[in-house]
């Protein structure tokens, strides 16, 4: 009996410490592979060499919805950064609408990369980055490892200014 608890113990106690692991400062940001909406295919791994800055969001979060006006700002800021092909923002929608996505585009006047499976929270993308809330963001160097994760507002400013030398 002892020994069958200590065995479901570390089954249970490691699976949880191998989901803590996945998404952290350091490690290589899985591969996002998804469908923008003009249909096309578009993968994360074509932006290496830059500095991404990963995007969750979805039309049905408010919080989220409230970013992309702060987001089209920074987008701004750096677009001199943008066309220099040294930063992009991707936006990886959990939307499950189309139509709200596409309009929320339009609406928010988003010129970053926009790409989604309209999965909702089934999106292998949402699993892959242990994403249980929205907004979510991480932020990739050139290499494809994750050198920040979740920063909002003032924390995300700063960040991108002091990375992208714009001071």
């Amino acid at each position: 009996m002892k020994t069958s608890f200590t065995i479901v113990f570390l089954i249970l106690f490691s699976r949880f410490v191998f989901a803590q692991n996945k998404i952290e400062v350091g490690k290589k940001a899985p591969e996002i592979t998804l469908t923008k909406p003009d249909g096309s295919s578009f993968s994360l791994s074509s932006l290496k060499g830059k500095l991404v800055l990963v995007d969750f969001w979805a039309t049905w979060c408010a919080p989220c919805v409230g970013e992309q006006p702060e987001l089209k700002k920074l987008y701004d800021t750096y677009s001199d950064q943008v066309k220099a092909n040294t930063f992009e923002i991707l936006g990886v929608s959990l939307d499950k609408n189309k139509e709200n996505w596409q309009k929320a585009i339009e609406r928010f006047n988003i010129n970053w990369i926009q790409i989604s499976d309209l999965k909702f929270w089934k999106s292998p993308v949402a699993k892959a980055y242990e994403i249980d809330e929205l907004p979510f963001n991480v932020i990739i160097d050139g290499e494809g490892t994750i050198i920040a994760k979740n920063l909002h507002e003032k924390e995300l400013e700063e960040f991108l200014k002091k990375n992208l030398n714009n001071n």
